[in-house]
This record gives C-alpha cells, sequence and structure tokens, in this order.
C-alpha cells in the first residue's frame, strides 16, 4: 500500500516538473508559494513545543543540521569549500583572462569527450554488424 502511494507521487512529481518546466516563472512562484507554505508550518508547529523558544530553537536546529551534516553545506555551500580544498579564486577575484581560460579548457573538453563519444558509436556499430 505505502508502495503505492509513494509509486504515485515520485509519477505526478515526474510529470508536473515536467510540465512546469515549461513556464519558468510559474514554476518559480508555486515553488515559492510551496516553501513558505512549509516553513509557516514548520514554525507555528514548533510554537507548540515551550524548549523551541529562543535559545532552545538555535541548539536544537543546530543538532539537527550538524547530526544530517547539512548545516555546512547549506550555509556555505559544498562549491565554496571544493574551490578551498583546490585553492581556487573566486569568480569575482579571477581576471577575465583567467575565465577565458578556463572557458577554453571546458570548451576544449566537451569537445575531446564528444570525439570520444562518437568514436565508442562507431565501434559499437561495428561490434553489432
Amino acid at each position: 500500500m505505502i508502495k503505492a502511494i509513494l509509486n504515485f507521487f515520485d509519477v505526478l512529481e515526474d510529470y508536473v516538473r515536467i510540465t512546469l518546466s515549461h513556464y519558468p516563472i510559474v514554476y518559480a512562484f508555486v515553488g515559492g508559494v510551496g516553501i513558505v507554505l512549509f516553513w509557516k508550518g514548520v514554525w507555528e508547529t514548533a510554537e507548540y513545543a515551550p524548549i523551541l523558544f529562543g535559545p532552545g530553537s538555535v541548539l536544537v536546529g543546530m543538532l539537527i543540521l550538524l547530526t544530517t551534516g547539512l548545516m555546512v553545506s547549506f550555509f556555505i555551500g559544498d562549491n565554496i569549500i571544493i574551490s578551498g580544498f583546490n585553492r581556487e579564486k573566486k569568480l569575482v577575484e579571477k581576471t577575465e583572462g583567467e575565465v577565458r581560460n578556463e572557458r577554453n579548457t571546458m570548451h576544449h573538453a566537451i569537445d575531446r569527450l564528444e570525439h570520444i563519444e562518437q568514436m565508442l558509436e562507431r565501434l559499437e556499430t561495428k561490434e553489432s554488424n
């Protein structure tokens, strides 16, 4: 029974997402309303627990975020952490030449991958004949 319900909502989500992706402004509005109503519900539900006022709310929230591993990724973001490990500059710190070089490198890599993909497709067609 639960599996059927989950499957229904999975199919429904795919249909709605595909349909709304053709109308980005409507999609953004619907998503924004959903997010606001979700957090409104969380806020109003938290008011029923006396421990969730002031510092108690901060501590419980931090405990949940730290336990689930979402604290750093939400507030800082994975890209910033990875760029720090790689000692990359922020986009605003890069010169125009560095940005162009990076873009050219990405285009070159994409071209190479497309070439490799074409070679693999040719090999597959030769093997199937």
